[in-house]
């Protein structure tokens, strides 16, 4: 049985809880101080609908200050989880700008993407509500969850679904030829 891999970028603004997310799922581990990410790479095998898939994640870095390093993690990304924290607006406000640096380094209209609210267990602080970020993902034409690394919502589910995203991609690709013989 052959094994797929698929490459999964994480992005969305500073402190959202990209990297909590990531090292709950490829750990089991809430992180709940670190330093800021520049850039961390893991790799975890997962079991999607009985297909053994193994993600290699690459947590990107929220600050501006890297924001140049972002066209290069999404050439090579083949998946995108875009984070933002519910008790933060901006940070909802932020991914526009990135979904649409994705679509025009990829050079297409659409591609495998699930847009990500974190932090639910903090309910009383949200800013974000769920209609709205349901509206948005409407929009966009991907999934929407809301997360939290603390309490172990949603995070398999998520990285579950963007590996279905991939997976369905690249059927259709695959299918439509790609592929000459020159004899």
């Amino acid at each position: 049985m052959n094994v797929k891999e698929y490459k999964v970028v994480v992005l969305g603004s500073g402190g959202v809880g990209k990297s909590a997310l990531t090292v709950k799922f490829v750990t089991g581990q809430f992180v709940e101080k670190y330093d800021p990410t520049i850039e961390d790479f893991y790799r975890k095998e997962i079991d999607v609908d009985n297909n053994p898939s193994i993600l290699e994640i690459l947590d990107t870095a929220g600050t501006e200050q890297f924001a140049s390093m972002r066209d290069l993690y999404i050439k090579n990304g083949q998946g995108f989880l875009l984070i933002y924290s519910l008790l933060n607006r901006q940070t909802f406000t932020d991914l526009k700008p990135m979904r649409d640096q994705i679509l025009r380094v990829k050079n297409t209209e659409s591609v495998p993407l699930i847009l990500v609210g974190n932090k639910s267990d903090m309910f009383d602080e949200r800013e974000v509500s769920a209609n709205e970020a349901k509206l948005l993902a409407e929009e966009w034409g991907c999934p929407h969850f809301e997360t939290s690394a603390k309490n172990n919502n949603n995070v398999d589910e998520v990285f579950a679904e963007i590996v279905r995203r991939m997976k369905t991609t690249q059927k259709g690709s695959s299918s439509k030829g790609g592929c000459c013989v020159v004899l």
